[in-house]
């Protein structure tokens, strides 16, 4: 699915504005997102949303990438594994030869999603170059690390945030619970 030329030049000209105002300074916490999850196209990606400076989606392509940098991308965050991939795809090598900085924070699973990974999906969440582009295969995983992000660093209500990751793509049961439980853990 292909964003219309009106579409996708409003994107870019979101993303070109987001990137004006992202911070300069390394490591500094961003500012919270806006509160507005909208639903978008780039590319060939099957699912995209939009928050702010930050794209949410399933995998894109070489050519997705392209299209990302050129809209202003400047970090791309990546929950797949290597081994997901096919072998003659080098995601890194993709991004970094576009010049984007390219994180990687594999998981799959709810037995993988641990307070380890949702710590540190926050933490490149927060403190990463903007504007952000967050995947993983179909977006599943993406809305798991988002619900605890949006309720832990932003103070949204957990059922905003929740219906937020489910638009974003997450629907595997056992990612809520996790979420639920990581949230009440690190409420006080």
């Amino acid at each position: 699915m292909s964003a219309s030329p009106t579409a996708f030049l409003a994107l870019v000209s979101v993303l070109m504005l987001a990137g004006c105002a992202a911070n300069t300074a390394a490591k500094k916490p961003a500012p919270p997102a806006p509160a507005v999850l909208e639903a978008t196209q780039c590319g060939s990606m099957q699912r995209v949303h939009a928050l702010g400076d930050f794209l949410f989606a399933s995998q894109p392509s070489r050519e997705d990438f392209a299209l990302a940098k050129d809209a202003g991308v400047r970090t791309v965050l990546n929950f797949r594994h290597r081994g997901e991939l096919p072998p003659d795809f080098d995601e890194k090598s993709i991004v970094e030869g576009l010049g984007m900085t390219y994180v990687s924070l594999p998981w799959s699973g709810e037995d993988q999603l641990t307070d380890e990974v949702f710590d540190k999906g926050r933490d490149v969440l927060t403190t990463g170059e903007r504007p952000m582009l967050v995947h993983c295969a179909s977006a599943n995983r993406v809305g798991a690390i988002v619900l605890v992000w949006r309720v832990l660093d932003h103070g949204v209500p957990f059922d905003q945030a929740l219906d937020e990751a489910q638009r974003i793509g997450m629907k595997t049961p056992g990612f809520e619970r996790r979420a639920k439980a990581y949230i009440a853990s690190h409420t006080k």
